[in-house]
């Protein structure tokens, strides 16, 4: 766990730019930037969440650099003690000159994600919404963003207490039972019992569930456009992209390595990557290349299957089509265009198709919402009432949460004893809890923390 001095950091990343923003955080944080700074006012006075101008100067007394400093009281702070920042100029020389101040006063270089974890400990934020921070600060796309700040708001944090509290009503009930005789309390009500844990164990599936979508949201989409040599692959991916990104000519096999780039398609990050086409070939080159795109396929979310729409599937179509599996597979016939002549008969238990033209860029919408269509995103997060979890350990709790429940609903079952009821549910209550940090232990708490930047 934490030691609770000072503790400083650089709270923008290093290189050039207008400013570089210093954090300080601690029981001597006033005092030390009372010990560098001057201005029109002393730091001990300045008042809390306003900006002071003023310079910074060395042991020598010469000036650093020409500031704005702000002093923010605890508790009204981010990390819920007095935390100061140093507006300084930006670039690399000079945020250190300025490190190099608060280090020599006597502050501590921050560990990564320390400030968050001070804030977490001190109450500031729950578990939760501290791993939101990261996803706040790492989110790849607008969707990304917004789930991301709806947790670290404390949605998720107020779902989780909320199936706590219910919980915790249900324990009490069968405890008053364990203490005292039935002449006092009365007969235990089972069904009364009963009927809110399965409607609570539904809703903590839902959630659960959407994990599925919050991991596409963080991670984003492995999507393989996959196909034989020459059906337009690259010329599809350089459309979605809207932009020249792969070589495209006439010649067959002029991919020879996997192509990656990122895009959002209907608000979801998307990881793009074009294969080499795929058929038998001697030659070694191209052969890693068709090796890798069948790893490729293997590891792949989605696979864009890409065939020639004005011509029969050929023996290299069926090369690739090997490789594919109905349940992760979108078949895009090319080409839409001109005259058609594939026969799609061929491909029936490949049910999802779109036609588009790579090279006119029409259909690329439809490309689109078939995408995230056929990976159920939009139905998760609909059917998710806006709350979805994004972090494996929440999804993980959330399911031993589940089992405890149903372990209950089994020993109501079986007349087991009030005392096993009880420690179902307690069992389900410290699950739930180690999502808000209320029973993490401490090196899963280090192990999420030190997932930040150094500086927040």
């Amino acid at each position: 766990m934490l030691s609770f001095d000072t503790i400083v950091a650089p709270a923008t990343p290093p290189g050039e730019g207008g400013i570089g923003i210093i954090r300080i955080s601690g029981p001597d944080a006033v005092a030390f930037l009372a010990t560098v700074f001057r201005g029109k006012v002393n730091a001990s006075k300045m008042q809390s969440h306003r900006l002071y101008h003023g310079h910074l100067l060395n042991r020598k007394s010469e000036r650093v650099d020409e500031v704005l400093a702000v002093v923010m009281r605890a508790p009204r702070s981010y990390t819920g003690e007095d935390v100061v920042e140093v507006h300084c100029h930006g670039g690399t020389q000079i945020t250190r000159n300025v490190l190099d101040l608060f280090l020599d006063a006597g502050a501590r270089m921050a560990g990564p994600g320390e400030f968050t974890q001070r804030a977490f400990l001190n109450g500031r934020l729950d578990l939760s919404q501290a791993e939101a921070v990261i996803d706040v600060i790492k989110a790849r796309s607008e969707r990304a963003g917004r789930v991301a700040l709806s947790q670290l708001e404390g949605h998720l944090s107020r779902k989780i207490y909320r199936f706590s509290d219910r919980l915790k009503e249900s324990l009490a009930l069968i405890e008053a039972h364990i203490d005292f005789p039935d002449d006092e309390v009365g007969v235990l009500d089972l069904p009364a019992l009963l009927d809110p844990v399965r409607e609570l164990s539904q809703d903590m599936q839902t959630l659960a569930n959407s994990f599925d979508v919050g991991r596409v949201l963080r991670d984003g989409i492995n999507v393989l456009i996959l196909g034989r040599p020459n059906v337009g692959k690259s010329s599809l991916m350089n459309a979605m992209l809207g932009e020249s990104r792969a070589i495209v000519t006439s010649v067959a096999g002029t991919t020879r390595d996997t192509l990656e780039e990122h895009l959002v398609l209907a608000g979801f990050p998307v990881r793009l990557i074009d294969a080499a086409g795929v058929r038998e070939t001697d030659d070694p080159v191209e052969s890693e290349g068709v090796r890798r795109a069948t790893e490729k396929a293997l590891a792949a979310d989605l696979i864009l299957l890409v065939v020639d729409g004005t011509c029969p599937l050929t023996d290299e179509d069926f090369i690739a089509l090997d490789l594919c599996q109905p349940a992760k597979t979108l078949v895009v016939v090319n080409k839409s265009d001109q005259a058609q002549d594939c026969n799609l008969d061929n491909l029936a238990l490949f049910t999802h198709r779109v036609a588009v033209s790579a090279k006119h860029n029409l259909g690329l919408v439809d490309l689109s919402h078939a995408i995230v269509e056929r990976l159920g995103c939009d139905a998760t997060l609909s059917g998710s009432e806006g709350v979805v979890i994004t972090e494996r350990r929440h999804r993980d709790a959330l399911t031993s949460a589940i089992t405890s429940l149903q372990g209950l609903l089994v020993s109501v079952k079986t007349l087991a004893p009030l005392e096993c009821l009880a420690m179902e549910l307690r069992e389900a209550l410290s699950a739930l809890g180690q999502i808000t940090g209320e029973t993490t232990p401490d090196e899963i708490l280090d192990q999420i923390f030190t997932r930040f930047c150094i500086g927040k």
